[in-house]
């Protein structure tokens, strides 16, 4: 077998012989042969594919232990999954972070220009509603709409609707003052927290009861989103209507990983199986981000009952055409009661318009 010396190895798959060595160490990716007396490692050139794997895999940002479960994969179309998988959860982060720097940006110029005599301003105009549907005997869903919260949670178990009336409850008090800018997100998590203790105390020790939740909190020109589950969170922006929230579902996942498309994922059988929701046991950390806000915006948050019902282009549809708030959440929840209600449906819209007032 023809070795080559792990300097012209180095150089043949530009990995350094640094690297080379830890990966050896790490076995990541183990030398051919070992000289017993010197130590001086000997490669195979069949294993500069490997290598070179290796380093495109780092120059990606994966860490090491993950690039060892790749490389443990005789499929390729499975590694290419996991590669799928774990760069569209470093697209997620990235923005994030990217929404973070934007805000941060904007407050810190903000401070540093003079207000004007008059001053525009944001702020949401809303409407919420929620109904059993045709099916189901009562409703588990809690939907609710102020001036700077809005929020709809979906119970599930023998205690459902008690779980996400407490979970929004406990939100509720972000409803009664002004929110400062710079700290939303630490205020939402710390909510979360206390809906997460609010559900256990309804669960009372069952695993069997919980609640999903998303809800928007406005800061008068921002929307700070919390996360979890698999209610839904969208904006209506100049014609097109776009999801903000990620359903923390098994399908989901599944698409996530390159290993379900969408359209499979409307009739997979376990396409309701939550990954993540408040519950009686430990607390899943939930999707906490920043959104902008411009004016004419429009949110909606709605329940499964809505979203696995009523097609996306139709939602579109009747959000597009409704004049007002309450006309959109009234289309909404008759839509999905006219393709059979089979769940509770709740929905909140709120736009985004400009007032003017005097500085």
């Amino acid at each position: 077998m023809d070795l080559l010396t792990i300097g012209a190895f180095a150089k043949a798959c530009r990995l350094s012989p640094k690297a080379l060595r830890l990966y050896d160490e790490l076995e990541l990716l183990r030398p051919a042969r070992v000289d017993p007396d010197t130590g001086y490692r000997y490669y195979a050139a069949g294993q500069l594919e490997q290598a070179r794997l290796v380093a495109w895999l780092r120059r990606l940002g994966m860490p090491l232990a993950r690039i060892r479960e790749v490389r443990a994969l005789d499929d390729p179309a499975a590694a290419a999954r996991e590669i799928r998988a774990y760069w569209a959860r470093v697209e997620a982060e990235t923005a994030v972070r990217r929404d973070l720097a934007a805000f941060l940006v904007d407050q810190l110029s903000t401070l540093s220009t003079t207000p004007r005599k008059d001053t525009t301003m944001l702020e949401l105009r809303y409407c919420a509603r929620s109904d059993r549907g045709l099916v189901r005997p009562e409703n588990q869903d809690t939907a609710y709409a102020g001036g700077r919260l809005l929020a709809v949670a979906d119970g599930c178990g023998p205690a459902g609707a008690p779980a996400s009336s407490a979970a929004v409850a406990a939100l509720r008090v972000l409803d009664t003052e002004e929110v400062p800018a710079g700290n939303v997100l630490n205020l939402l998590e710390d909510a979360v927290r206390g809906a997460h203790a609010a559900v256990r105390e309804v669960a009372d020790g069952s695993d069997q009861v919980g609640t999903t939740l998303t809800a928007l909190l406005w800061t008068g020109s921002r929307l700070a989103l919390v996360h979890i589950g698999d209610t839904r969170a969208y904006v209506l922006r100049d014609g097109a209507l776009c999801v903000i929230s990620h359903d923390h579902t098994v399908v989901q996942s599944m698409i996530d990983e390159g290993r379900l498309t969408p359209e499979e994922a409307l009739s997979h059988p376990q396409r309701a199986l939550l990954l993540k929701a408040l519950t009686g046991g430990d607390l899943s950390t939930p999707d906490l981000r920043l959104h902008d806000a411009r004016p004419g915006d429009r949110y909606l948050l709605c329940s499964d009952g809505l979203s696995s019902v009523v097609a996306h282009d139709r939602i579109h549809d009747l959000l597009a055409s409704a004049p007002v708030p309450d006309d959109a959440v009234r289309a909404l929840v008759a839509e999905a009661n006219a393709a059979g209600g089979p769940d509770n449906v709740s929905c909140v819209v709120a736009d985004v318009v400009e007032v003017v007032e005097a500085a």
